[in-house]
Parts: structure tokens; sequence; C-alpha cells
């Protein structure tokens, strides 16, 4: 890796048949307070599936969040308001797909 790659870690979530829109609505919403909650987040971002080729494997939201070094990623997995925000999924989420690659 170079001085210059960043640290990306996607998530994927596919959510349960029955999870209402407002359930929905508020992982969203959970998820975007964490890089203000949480230091060493480079920047985040979110958006919903939209490719014709209907390889998602139900997969509908995608968010990418971009740190300096692994250090700053694994103090993200282990602080108290992620682990809280992880606490909160289970009602309405059916997966999740966790990916981590450094950027070349």
């Amino acid at each position: 890796m170079s001085s210059s790659s960043i640290l990306r870690h996607v998530v994927l979530f596919s959510f349960k048949d029955d999870a209402p829109y407002e359930a929905v609505d508020q992982v969203v919403a959970d998820f975007a307070r964490l890089p203000g909650q949480i230091p060493g987040i480079v920047s985040y971002e979110w958006g919903t599936n939209v490719s014709p080729e209907g390889l998602n494997d139900g997969f509908t939201h995608c968010f990418t969040l971009s740190f300096a070094s692994n250090e700053d990623r694994d103090a993200y997995i282990v602080h108290p308001a992620h682990e809280a925000f992880v606490k909160t999924l289970g009602a309405s989420l059916a997966r999740s797909l966790v990916l981590d690659y450094w950027t070349r």
C-alpha cells in the first residue's frame, strides 16, 4: 500500500421483507450519525442499489467509510457508538456483508 492509500470499509445491508420503511430510514439516519461520534472516520457516504444487472443478491443499501489506518478502523469497530448501532439492527436487518480494502 502506498502512503496515499485509504482504507475503505464497505457495508452492505439487506433488510427483511417486512421491515417498515420507517425502520429502514432510522437505520440509515443512525449510521449517518456515526462519523460525528467516532474519531478517525475520514469520509462517509451511502446509497441504494441502482444496478440494472440484478446481481445484488438482496442487498439494497451500501455504506462506505474511509480510514487513514487499520488502527482507526479497529477503533471504530469497538467504539461504543458503533456497538450500540449494531445492536439496533436485529429488528429490520436480514443480512449484512462487510468488506475492507486498501485503495490502489
